[in-house]
């Protein structure tokens, strides 16, 4: 993790597959219902369950942006490899993390990432309208959340950091979260 080699005021995460210390990602799917809440938030919008690129993915980028995405380089699989890697971190760092989640994100629903984010982290999430591609469909709104540093409800030294304390999540005591005193 780069927060290990390099000093860092805080980790946005944005419509993240969230990792245990130690887990795979290819592990996290099951682990978290990923694939489940997917289907049923399709069902429930009246969508075809089939994962399809264009209506998970594209549906709210651009036609724009999708030209230029599909002109400049042949479209690729992901590779299996990083899917099989534990993720090779003991616990989340002594930092604030954010988790900016897209309200119309067909492949990891809103509600399905609240959850997650709460039961890995112990966060809410903040929102942005914008689907799964929120740097193609909205940069402009992923660009307004992260201005709003520090984290809400954190105090702040003389230097305008946020004053941390790190103690165990009490529902995941393989997590460390980082609170601050209220403001």
């Amino acid at each position: 993790m780069v927060a290990t080699r390099v000093p860092l005021r805080m980790i946005v995460l944005v419509n993240a597959m969230i990792p245990l210390p130690g887990e795979k990602p290819g592990d996290w799917w099951g682990a978290t219902g990923a694939l489940e809440a997917r289907l049923a938030a399709d069902e429930d919008a009246g969508r075809s369950t089939d994962f399809d690129v264009e209506r998970h993915f594209l549906h709210d980028v651009p036609e724009d942006v999708q030209a230029r995405m599909f002109t400049q380089s042949p479209p690729r699989e992901p590779a299996d490899t990083p899917f099989a890697q534990p993720c090779e971190f003991e616990r989340w760092p002594d930092i604030p993390v954010r988790v900016l989640v897209g309200t119309d994100d067909r492949f990891f629903p809103a509600e399905f990432q609240r959850r997650v984010a709460m039961d890995r982290l112990a966060v809410d999430v903040d929102e942005i309208e914008a689907g799964h591609l929120v740097a193609l469909s909205n940069p402009t709104a992923l660009g307004r959340p992260a201005r709003r540093l520090p984290r809400r409800g954190l105090s702040r030294d003389s230097a305008g950091h946020p004053r941390l304390s790190s103690t165990r999540c009490p529902s995941r005591p393989s997590l460390i979260c980082a609170l601050g005193s209220a403001a």
